[in-house]
C-alpha cells in the first residue's frame, strides 16, 4: 500500500469518526471510520502508524473542538497538534501492522478514553466516541459497562465491518453477536420500582448565545431568569425549582445580597425551594462557584461547591509557569474547589448534584448516587461558547450519565440546552438555544443500582485487557498471517 493511500485512509477515518459525534450525530459513520483505520495500518512501519494516528487525532479533535478557538487562539491548536494528535499517534502505534489491529484498536480506544477522563489536568473528556451513539440502541451498553464499553463496542463494530468487507463472515458475526448480547443485557436490566416521584421546574432565562462574560452583565442574566420564573404559577404543584449555574454573580457575600431576598420571595410565592447557581468573590484572586437551595422561608440550605473545575477556564494549572507566557489571556482568578458531598437534600428526596463540566466525568455522578442521590441535577452554563458543539456534546453526555446511573437527570442552562433525560437515555422537553422557557416534569426517584454505577470502568478495562491478551497470545500472529494469506488467495 502506498503512503498516499494510507494518508487518504487516515483522513477519511478521522472525518467519519468526527462527524459521527454531536452536533452532527451521523452515528453509522463511526463504524466505517474504525474499519478504515486498521486498514491503513496494515503492513505499515512504526513511523507510518504514528503518522496515521496523528492525522486521525488532529482531524477528529481539531474539527470537533473548533469551539475552543473562540476561547483561546493559542491553546486550541496546541491541544490539537501536540495533545490529541500525539495521543492518537500512540494509539495507532500500539496497533500491530497485521489483523491483530482489529482487536488492539478497540482496546486502545478504551484505554485512551480512560486516560482522557483522568489526565492531563484532571481529565479533558471531550469528543468521546460514545457520544455519537446515544441516539441508537447501542446506548443500552452503557448501563452495563458505561461510556468506555460503549466506545469500545463502537470501535469493535468497525472491526466487524472490516472483516465483513473481506468476507470473513464468521469472525464478523461473532463480534456483532457479542456486542448485541451486551446491549440486550443493558436493555433487560431492571431498574426496580421507583421510591417516589418529584416535580421539578427548570428555568432557562434565555439570551444571546456566544456572549462572553463582561462586568455589568450580571443584572441582565439575573433579570432574565427572574422573568422566566414569574411564569411559574403561585403555589405551583412543584417540589423544586432549579436555576442554571452562574446565574447569580455577586461581588460580595450572596447571603447578604438583595438578590437573595428576591429569590426568597419567588420561593415563597411558588411554595417550593429554588436551587440556584451562584458565583461570588472569595478575595482578590479567587471565587466560589456553588449551588444553594433557598427555602420559601428565605433560608439558605444545602450548599454544594463545584469540585471538578474547568482547566484554563475556572483555574490555571501551574499558573506560575503559564502566566509569564500567556499573561492576560489567562483567567485572572481561580475558583476555590469544593470538598463536600455532592448531594442536596430536599423534602422530596436527595438529589445528586454535578455542576456543569462535572457531568462529563462519570465518577462525579457515581459519587453523588453512591451518597444516596435519587435524581441527578446538572445546572450548567454554556452561554459563552462559540457554536453549539459543547452544548450538544453535553446533552449526549447527560444521556450517558443517566443510563450509567439508572437515574433521571435534569440539565438546565441559561441559554440552552435544557432538558429532562430518563434513565433509558431518552431526552424530554429539550429547549432551543437562546429561548426563555420554564420546563416542568414529574419524574421518578430511584435507589436501585445498575452494573455501570456499581462497577464503573472495570467492565470496559477488563474487556480491553482480554482483547490485548488475545491479540498477543503465542501463535496468534501465525493464525492471522494464515487468514491473511487465505484472504489474498480468495481475492
Amino acid at each position: 500500500m502506498t503512503n498516499t493511500r494510507r494518508l487518504l485512509l487516515a483522513v477519511a477515518a478521522a472525518l467519519l469518526i468526527c462527524f459521527s459525534l454531536p452536533p452532527w450525530g451521523w452515528w453509522p459513520l463511526a463504524f466505517a471510520g474504525f474499519a478504515l483505520w486498521p486498514a491503513a495500518v496494515q503492513g505499515a512501519s512504526l513511523r507510518q502508524r504514528a503518522v496515521i494516528g496523528w492525522i486521525v487525532g488532529v482531524i477528529w479533535f481539531g474539527v470537533s473542538t473548533l469551539w475552543m478557538a473562540g476561547l483561546t487562539g493559542a491553546g486550541w491548536p496546541a491541544s490539537v497538534l501536540l495533545g490529541w494528535g500525539s495521543l492518537m499517534a500512540i494509539v495507532s502505534m500500539a496497533c500491530p501492522p497485521d489483523r491483530r489491529a482489529l482487536f488492539v484498536l478497540p482496546a486502545a480506544v478504551i484505554l485512551f478514553e480512560w486516560f482522557h477522563v483522568h489526565a492531563p489536568v484532571g481529565g479533558v473528556p471531550l469528543s468521546i466516541i460514545a457520544m455519537g451513539q446515544t441516539t441508537t440502541a447501542m446506548l443500552d451498553i452503557a448501563r452495563i459497562g458505561g461510556f468506555l464499553l460503549l466506545s469500545g463496542a463502537t470501535a469493535a463494530l468497525g472491526s466487524a465491518l472490516y472483516l465483513a468487507v473481506h468476507r470473513e463472515w464468521k469472525s464478523a458475526v461473532a463480534i456483532l453477536a457479542a456486542v448485541a448480547m451486551i446491549g440486550l443485557a443493558g436493555e433487560l436490566w431492571p431498574l426496580g420500582e421507583p421510591v417516589g416521584d418529584l416535580t421539578i421546574a427548570a428555568v432557562q432565562g434565555g439570551g444571546e448565545q456566544g456572549q462572553r462574560y463582561v462586568a455589568g452583565s450580571e443584572h441582565s442574566v439575573f433579570l432574565n431568569h427572574i422573568q422566566a420564573t414569574h411564569d411559574i404559577p403561585d403555589d405551583a404543584d412543584v417540589d423544586l425549582v432549579v436555576w442554571p449555574e452562574n446565574t447569580v454573580n455577586v461581588s460580595g457575600d450572596f447571603e447578604d445580597h438583595p438578590w437573595r431576598g428576591e429569590l426568597a420571595t419567588e420561593a415563597e410565592r411558588i411554595g417550593a425551594p429554588i436551587v440556584v447557581g451562584v458565583v461570588q468573590d472569595a478575595g482578590v484572586d479567587a471565587f466560589n462557584n456553588f449551588v444553594v437551595a433557598i427555602t420559601p422561608e428565605g433560608e439558605l440550605i444545602e450548599r454544594f461547591d463545584k469540585i471538578r473545575r474547568v482547566p484554563f477556564g475556572e483555574y490555571v494549572p501551574l499558573r506560575s509557569v503559564f502566566e509569564p507566557i500567556a499573561g492576560g489571556l489567562l483567567p485572572p482568578r481561580d475558583q476555590i474547589p469544593g470538598d463536600g458531598v455532592s448531594v442536596v437534600e430536599t423534602e422530596a428526596g436527595p438529589m445528586a448534584v454535578v455542576i456543569s463540566w462535572e457531568v462529563f466525568f462519570s465518577r462525579r455522578v457515581r459519587e453523588g448516587v453512591r451518597q444516596g442521590g435519587e435524581v441527578v441535577l446538572n445546572p450548567t452554563n454554556g452561554a459563552s461558547y462559540w457554536l453549539t458543539q459543547v452544548q450538544t456534546q453535553q446533552v449526549a453526555t447527560s444521556q450517558l450519565r443517566a443510563m450509567e446511573s439508572g437515574r433521571w437527570l435534569m440539565q438546565v442552562a441559561p441559554t440552552g440546552f435544557s432538558a429532562f433525560i430518563s434513565p433509558d437515555g431518552d431526552i424530554h422537553q429539550r429547549t432551543d438555544v437562546s429561548e426563555q422557557k420554564v420546563i416542568t416534569r414529574t419524574i421518578e426517584r430511584y435507589d436501585s443500582t445498575v452494573p455501570a454505577q456499581a462497577l464503573g470502568a472495570l467492565p470496559a478495562l477488563l474487556a480491553a485487557f482480554i482483547a490485548l491478551a488475545f491479540a498477543y497470545v503465542p501463535g496468534i500472529r501465525r493464525r492471522f498471517r494464515s487468514r491473511e494469506s487465505s484472504s489474498s488467495d480468495r481475492r
